[in-house]
């Protein structure tokens, strides 16, 4: 069953944050929240290993900054079908909770063109050197999905 990002406010406890993650083949952008759930900031860039030494990073990211939930990027097909991309991400989320031991709430967040647009700030607006925005962009695109979930929750809190 998918948990609604709007439902993941309800599961934390009081200054708890969610980790927003992009993960990719090589890499898993990674992305936190404040404790308020309105601004998300990029944080890190995972370099993808064997998945016990990835889920070990992630853990230890969870632990030092007192993470309550995850947001994770799901790369839905234009046409809003799932596609190869898809069920790789979705057996991460599982691989984390059953064999990773994860028991926090996850939801997954449609992440459609998320890099794209990243990688367009950065270019028009940021003027980076393409070496600079590869150092950059899988962490921004994390930023960018959780900000995406917070500003569905704030949406939410205030119907």
């Amino acid at each position: 069953m998918d948990l609604a990002v709007t439902d993941l406010p309800a599961r934390l406890r009081p200054g708890q944050r969610l980790l927003g993650l992009d993960p990719g083949s090589k890499t898993i952008g990674v992305a936190i929240s404040d404790s308020a759930l309105k601004v998300a900031s990029p944080l890190e860039t995972i370099k993808r290993a064997k998945f016990a030494q990835d889920a070990e990073q992630l853990v230890r990211i969870c632990a030092g900054y007192k993470i309550g939930g995850l947001v994770i990027g799901l790369p839905v097909n234009m046409d809003g079908s799932e596609g190869p991309r898809c069920q790789s991400v979705r057996a991460l989320a599982r691989n984390l909770r059953e064999k990773a031991g994860f028991e926090m709430p996850m939801a997954f967040w449609d992440e459609r063109l998320s890099t794209a647009a990243v990688e367009r700030f950065l270019v028009d607006e940021a003027d980076m050197t393409r070496k600079r925005r590869g150092e950059v962009v899988d962490k921004m695109a994390a930023a960018y999905i959780l900000q995406g979930a917070l500003d569905a929750i704030a949406r939410q809190g205030t119907r």
